[in-house]
């Protein structure tokens, strides 16, 4: 694996049954990589059992996945990076898979598929349905094809930690991932994984109707930033359309009476005409400035990656000094 440094983030809340042996189990594939532990407020004994078991504990107090993941990003400094739930559902023996890409800079993220025909995941039934339906939304709206949205088993490159921004504070934290990741250039590579059932006496934090409608607000917010023309445009497209309905009952009448004897309709009609144009109109000032920003983030990007090979260039002189 050469010099690279390879961290594995593990975010836990109430985990105590299972988290010793997913570090144990780690430790064992990858010896050399360091293992953080955050522990997202648990009321178990999930912070002395990573410990116990070799890993390094952080304390997020912000409750919520997406929190954790922010957490981890900007403190954990690392070449690669390895992100894992603690519940044990996930084989650790995959790591090697998920980490190939990265080492061989051909990808940015690694996911692990728990949906690919490789692997042989026991899926709870809502759970791979919910799973599909967001895929759906995915592929409507960006145009993408992904095998798995919501897989918690990733592989990250330094430049993708560092250069990623996140807000999503919860279990939407996985699609705003991967949406902003598609739209900003990384490169995404799926590798197939098995999911395992959860151990007995460990069990899924996720509220179905609660996080998979924050999951779809996400996915549509994001998809609002950064297609707003689309967005708007689809919405204007509509209004206009919707308009033409009241529209032309008041049009055939006063062709055939010379009067408007319809004037609510009227008003209606021109309202919803005038929304659309607007809401059109709107798309077309964000989609400037959403490509001027996207603009502006590859610049920065670009001097951020420059400024580090100065570092590193100047970091070896020294040490042959």
């Amino acid at each position: 694996m050469g010099r690279e440094t390879v961290a594995v983030l593990i975010p836990c809340f109430n985990e105590a049954p299972t988290i010793g042996v997913v570090v144990r189990q780690f430790r064992e594939q990858i010896p050399e990589a360091r293992i953080y532990v955050f522990d997202n407020n648990s009321t178990d004994q999930t912070a002395s059992e990573a410990q116990t078991a070799g890993a390094t504990v952080y304390r997020e107090p912000r409750q919520g996945k997406g929190y954790v993941v922010q957490s981890m990003f900007r403190r954990i400094d690392a070449d690669i990076y390895v992100m894992v739930d603690g519940d044990g559902t996930y084989p650790a023996q995959d790591v090697h898979r998920l980490i190939a890409p990265i080492l061989a800079g051909t990808a940015d993220m690694v996911v692990g598929s728990r949906l690919d025909q490789a692997s042989r995941s026991e899926f709870k039934t809502l759970n791979r349905w919910g799973n599909r339906l967001f895929l759906w939304v995915l592929r409507l709206t960006f145009h993408v094809h992904l095998g798995d949205l919501l897989s918690g088993y990733r592989a990250f490159s330094r430049r993708f930690v560092k250069g990623m921004p996140l807000f999503g504070g919860g279990f939407e934290t996985e699609t705003e991932l991967t949406i902003k990741a598609l739209q900003r250039g990384y490169v995404i590579v799926e590798v197939p994984v098995t999911l395992r059932n959860r151990p007995e006496g460990s069990h899924s934090k996720i509220r179905i109707a609660q996080d998979g409608t924050r999951i779809l607000h996400t996915t549509l917010s994001l998809f609002r930033d950064y297609k707003p023309l689309t967005f708007f445009g689809t919405l204007g497209l509509v209004l206009i359309a919707a308009s033409l309905v009241p529209g032309l009952i008041v049009i055939l009448e006063f062709i055939e009476t010379g009067l408007v004897p319809r004037l609510p309709s009227a008003v209606l009609a021109v309202g919803l005409a005038l929304s659309g144009m607007l809401s059109i109109t709107i798309g077309l000032i964000l989609h400037s400035i959403a490509r001027r920003s996207q603009e502006l983030a590859t610049q920065l990007e670009m001097l951020r990656e420059e400024w580090g090979k100065q570092l590193k260039a100047e970091i070896g002189r020294r040490d042959e000094d």
